[in-house]
């Protein structure tokens, strides 16, 4: 990492979580609960949010029975288009495709800037190493009943470095809480975090590591979301906020953290040393890995701000959450398509419920085998190409973020005999809950072209749906009528407890 050393005094804070939740509280979408506890209560009430209220708010949870009322746990960060749009430097009136439109913007224009080296900051308030590392006095959840243990990682940064090139990585991946000083890594493979490890136990040489729990989100999503190849994660997040973060060189590795972290910890991970790990609701929604020996790292050095905040971000159904991931992804994606060529793109989604593994695209067809050409770069751009399972190409009359209508255009305007093709032998990876253990690394995709035939389209049935026009001047005639019912049919449609 290339950076420039400055003092505290210097630069102005950025990238803040307790920013972050001014702004959010601003919005009205920031809720407390008191009193939850840590062992499957607050991963039940987070996942019983998320199934229950359409625009479900972040939610911080204090007074954790047996802890320091103000050693808190904030989940649902990003779980609305509105926090989604505040912590990507967006706009906060923006429906989905807008808000994805405006998104692929910023990435295709988007220049990194490197963050400053600081000499201190607020994650420095309390400084912690050797035998008083402690990680048990914080309020660690065990998210999920089956879970093997309790994740203080589910929303944070690993921070390592190539041991060949010292080029450092910032990734998100799976952190098990095992003894005070001690926290399992699970980190699948092909992911930099991984070949950095490998390289290190190859070398026969201890592997340094550095890890935050609680940061802005955007940070977590730089860490946990594909970033330009050679584009380190600060310089990414600098470039999104439109000025640099603040870093602190860590004493002890050498690797660079966020200033304004809640936590962190700095430590090493010894060759041939394991201890069971998992396993882990993922966010497929499913037990898709073994309990298993992985790597675990040694904790030498603790550090965290005043009322320390973790931020969690624990996969449930993903029929339930997902948000911000759609949201990014389908604007990656999207950029990705017309990187390729395909012309006349009016829209790309990927259903929450269904996260990686659907991907659908509306075009306005310019020429034959357009729907292919869509379907097929979908599948297999950068963005698209890792854990995908469908794509499906429709019009652009059709409200992609809207499965009703997407299904509607599968159901009237595909013919199974001649608008599916399957692709074999594709990206897959070990979550992948379809394929087989010891046969994990493949899976297949169907395309799938639900749009009017090319040949005859101008020839293929109208839809009675009223239009735009008219849909506008009755929603306006009978605004009050149409409130009113729909205010009585909401209520008598809401979730039991």
């Amino acid at each position: 990492m290339s950076t420039a050393l400055v003092s505290k005094t210097q630069s102005v804070a950025a990238c803040d979580l307790r920013d972050w939740l001014r702004q959010v509280e601003a919005t009205g979408q920031l809720a407390s609960i008191s009193g939850a506890h840590w062992d499957v209560e607050l991963g039940a009430l987070t996942e019983i949010i998320l199934e229950r209220m359409p625009t479900p708010p972040a939610v911080m949870f204090d007074s954790v029975p047996g802890y320091e009322p103000n050693r808190r746990v904030l989940a649902n960060m990003l779980e609305s288009l509105e926090r989604t749009a505040v912590t990507l430097n967006l706009p906060i009136d923006l429906n989905t495709i807008p808000l994805i439109d405006a998104l692929r913007a910023r990435l295709r224009a988007l220049q990194p800037i490197k963050p400053n080296v600081v000499a201190t900051g607020a994650v420095m308030e309390n400084v912690e190493r050797g035998d008083r590392v402690d990680l048990f006095r914080f309020p660690v959840p065990r998210w999920h009943e089956g879970d093997g243990g309790r994740y203080l990682g589910t929303a944070h940064l690993v921070i390592t470095r190539d041991p060949e090139t010292g080029v450092e990585n910032v990734g998100c991946y799976r952190v098990m809480l095992q003894d005070k000083d001690k926290v399992g890594l699970y980190i699948s493979p092909g992911k930099h975090g991984r070949m950095h490890y490998e390289k290190a136990m190859k070398a026969g040489k201890s592997f340094p590591v550095a890890m935050v729990f609680g940061q802005h989100p955007l940070l977590f999503i730089a860490a946990s979301q594909a970033v330009p190849f050679g584009v380190n994660e600060y310089d990414w997040t600098g470039g999104i906020l439109g000025q640099p973060i603040d870093v602190i060189k860590g004493p002890l590795t050498g690797l660079h953290f966020p200033a304004s972290a809640e936590i962190a910890i700095e430590g090493e991970i010894v060759p041939g040393e394991m201890l069971p790990e998992g396993p882990f609701g993922e966010w497929p929604g499913y037990y898709a890995s073994a309990r298993r020996a992985e790597p675990f790292v040694r904790v030498k050095a603790l550090y965290y701000r005043n009322d320390p905040i973790i931020c969690g971000a624990a996969p449930f159904k993903p029929t339930i959450h997902g948000m911000y991931r759609s949201c990014l992804r389908a604007a990656t994606v999207w950029n990705g398509m017309e990187q390729a060529g395909v012309p006349d793109i009016r829209g790309v989604y990927l259903p929450p419920p269904a996260q990686r593994f659907m991907i659908v695209v509306a075009i306005k067809q310019r020429y034959p085998g357009h729907a292919k050409q869509a379907a097929l770069v979908a599948s297999q751009c950068h963005a698209g190409a890792y854990l995908g399972r469908y794509v499906i190409v429709v019009d652009e009359d059709i409200d992609i973020t809207n499965i009703n209508e997407v299904v509607w255009a599968i159901a009237t305007r595909s013919d199974p005999a001649t608008s599916i093709d399957i692709l074999r032998r594709t990206w897959s990876g070990p979550l992948d809950p379809i394929i087989q253990p010891g046969q994990k690394g493949h899976n297949s995709r169907m395309i799938i072209e639900a749009v009017r035939p090319y040949e005859w389209r101008d020839r293929f049935p109208a839809t009675s749906a009223i239009n735009t026009e008219t849909r506008k001047e009755y929603s306006a005639k009978w605004a009050k009528e149409l409130g009113e019912i729909e205010g009585r049919y909401t209520r008598t449609r809401a979730r039991p407890v």
